[in-house]
């Protein structure tokens, strides 16, 4: 947390969490935070703004606690706990439009019973005994949990017309979508992320951007009535005015591991060359791959993280990965090395071959990474099998 979130953190906790809301002229928004420069916030954020003439809060779904006990084992497991936190408007919302980032506000057409549920159901929420829930990147978040907090206190579920825009049919689509300018991190969650976030997805569940959420709260209906009425740009400046910029194109992943695989070439032309493999680079390069693939693993099999598993990069990021990274160096383990990369040749061939079908999105710089492995696996194998006929026993430089 920044020293400034420290401070609101403290001032809500003191003053008007868990708010005795009292209903009578309450006017409920759904106010949406288009995104900003960290890369949590690159969806943007949502809050329910409540107003009388006795309070004006802000209702934030998506608090958290970065020195919580074992914050990042915690949230890499999936025990990813958020909180909900009333704030004093005024202050929350400053704190967006310092940052620089379009807030667009929808008034809630509720009448005086739905006010009253309305209230009761954030009166319960923000008791300390409710206040944490188990927070889903995509599924329940903090635009997700006021949309659903709404429908709620109108009684009635709320239809979106029309359907997701070309290009964000799926939930990773629309994430690289909003991440387009921080590629190593889209890398990264491709990495970790499995095959769940790849079937398509309703309007209502891409919604789950909040600047999504926002470009479509004016279609949303109950029973056919408007649920928002005429929207109030709170801080009228662009959608991507607070955003960061786009990641020079010669330090994206694709440049990077497409240089890397020009290393890997020459290397391997030369190992040809000289019938022995370079054992620093393979040990390198596939020590890589091994700890990620431990990383995919554990994220796969012990997280509880809904949207890890399955995830098809298992079959060629794994800790067996890790066999020749070590054996390379041992003089007598060329028979399991060399088990491994014919396995390893093979599993990749399919891969290749059968990716276009899995149902599972890759990023487009996995590309020179698994020609890599294939280039470094099909090198070994081709010098041991050349070695042997040569009566040549060493494979390694």
């Amino acid at each position: 947390m920044t020293i400034f979130k420290r401070i609101l953190f403290l001032i809500t906790v003191l003053t008007v969490s868990h708010a005795a809301f009292a209903a009578g002229d309450v006017e409920v928004s759904i106010v949406n935070f288009y995104p900003g420069p960290e890369v949590y916030e690159l969806e943007g954020h949502t809050a329910l703004r409540v107003k009388s003439s006795d309070y004006d809060v802000a209702v934030s779904y998506g608090t958290y606690d970065f020195n919580s006990p074992n914050f990042i084992y915690r949230f890499v497991k999936g025990e990813t706990d958020y909180r909900v936190v009333a704030y004093p408007w005024r202050l929350f919302a400053d704190a967006y439009v310092r940052q620089g980032r379009r807030i667009v506000s929808h008034p809630v057409m509720l009448d005086s019973v739905q006010t009253g549920r309305f209230l009761s159901l954030i009166d319960a929420n923000l008791r300390p005994e409710n206040a944490v829930y188990r927070y889903n990147y995509v599924k329940d978040n903090c635009a997700t949990r006021p949309l659903a907090i709404v429908e709620r206190a109108l009684g009635d579920s709320i239809v979106f017309a029309g359907s997701p825009s070309a290009g964000m049919t799926t939930f990773r689509e629309a994430m690289r979508f909003y991440h387009a300018n921080y590629p190593w991190y889209q890398f990264g969650i491709d990495l970790a992320l499995g095959s769940g976030i790849d079937c398509p997805i309703t309007l209502r569940e891409a919604c789950f951007a909040p600047a999504t959420l926002d470009g479509v709260l004016g279609t949303a209906t109950v029973g056919g009535r408007a649920v928002t009425g005429l929207p109030m740009i709170v801080n009228d400046v662009g959608p991507d005015a607070a955003v960061g910029r786009p990641t020079p194109w010669f330090l994206t992943p694709m440049v990077v591991f497409m240089m890397l695989l020009v290393v890997a070439f020459v290397l391997t032309v030369r190992d040809i060359r000289r019938r022995c493999v370079t054992r620093w680079f393979d040990s390198l390069l596939f020590g890589a791959f091994g700890l990620v693939g431990c990383l995919i693993g554990f994220l796969v099999f012990i997280s509880v993280h809904e949207a890890t598993s399955p995830n098809y990069l298992l079959v060629w990021l794994n800790p067996f990965c890790l066999i020749p990274a070590i054996f390379i160096w041992l003089k007598k383990a060329r028979v399991i090395i060399l088990s491994y990369q014919i396995v390893n040749f093979v599993v990749l061939i399919f891969l290749a071959v059968a990716w276009p079908w899995m149902p599972q999105s890759g990023n487009i710089a996995f590309v020179p990474l698994v020609l890599c492995d294939m280039m470094r696996s099909a090198s070994y194998i081709y010098i041991n099998l050349k070695n042997r006929r040569l009566s040549k026993g060493e494979v390694n430089c």
